[in-house]
């Protein structure tokens, strides 16, 4: 497996060729300097000057091209260091933010099993059984809604001890009045009591009286 097969960004492949290219120049440079070594005791055509101009200008135009590269790459990797940081802070962000979405569902998932859990008043009430309600309000028997049907049964329950609370006051009217015909009626009886007692007294001399002549 080659660099090339490893190495899938362009940027980094055009600078893995230039690389090889300079190693190629540089190696063909150092083998030509070589060889004008050995014959050194005679001297350097024009055509072997010229080449080794040429080469030494190509390898440090590879030279600069490979500069240039590698300030654009060190650019580029703090460019992507400074998008990882502000990706890293964007990540770590929305992490908190979904802990917190988590705690607040945890929160509410507790609230609402404690209400569902609260013993509530309405559920202590004595209700009618469910089957004689329903006969006695027949449109709720298609009524699969338990809220609005217990809403149901509850003003039913109201209506009915109103009823009853309206019998009873008068009840305790009829009561009370029974009450103050009867006391009207015993100072009745007691001042007839009195008058009949008046009468007997204002009789005995009366009476006395007859017993004399007979």
């Amino acid at each position: 497996m080659t660099s090339g097969d490893i190495v899938q960004d362009s940027f980094l492949q055009s600078v893995l060729a230039t690389s090889t290219q300079a190693r190629l120049d540089c190696e063909s440079l150092i083998d030509l300097t070589e060889r004008s070594a050995v014959s050194s005791s005679q001297s350097l055509s024009k055509d072997t000057k010229l080449h080794l101009s040429r080469q030494q200008r190509q390898l440090n135009s590879d030279l600069a091209s490979l500069r240039d590269a590698s300030r654009e790459s060190i650019f580029e990797v703090r460019m992507t260091k400074q998008s990882t940081s502000e990706a890293r802070q964007e990540v770590d962000r929305l992490h908190l933010h979904l802990q917190n979405l988590y705690y607040e569902e945890r929160h509410l998932r507790g609230e609402i099993y404690a209400c569902e859990s609260y013993d509530h008043q309405y559920q202590q009430l004595p209700l009618i059984p469910l089957g004689e309600f329903l006969e006695l309000h027949p449109e709720h028997k298609d009524n699969n809604d338990e809220k609005s049907l217990m809403f149901a049964r509850i003003n039913h329950e109201l209506a009915e001890r109103e009823a009853l609370e309206q019998q009873r006051q008068e009840l305790l009217k009829t009561k009370q009045s029974l009450i103050t015909d009867n006391k009207k009626r015993k100072d009745d009886l007691a001042s007839l009591d009195k008058d009949l007692e008046t009468f007997i007294d204002a009789a005995k001399p009366i009476q006395k009286l007859f017993e004399k002549q007979y």
